[in-house]
């Protein structure tokens, strides 16, 4: 390998949105994380559910208009 082109590689400081700090080897200094896996859902186990439901109704109540419109 050719010496002094490669960037240094040192121990730092990570921190996530939720509060945790942990030490990494990285190029970058202070590298701040949105997810982890202190709060990642597949690590804590706490899986969030999408209402997907309601986000349709809204939908077809939105344009439930649109088609008879389109056509008069």
């Amino acid at each position: 390998m050719k010496k002094e082109i490669h960037p240094q590689y040192t121990k730092t400081m990570a921190s996530c949105a939720c509060g945790a700090t942990f030490d990494v080897g990285s190029t970058r200094e202070n590298i701040k994380v949105e997810i982890c896996s202190q709060c990642h859902p597949f690590f804590t186990g706490k899986q969030k559910l999408v209402d997907s439901a309601g986000r349709i109704d809204r939908f077809k109540k939105k344009y439930a208009g649109f088609e008879a419109a389109k056509l008069v």
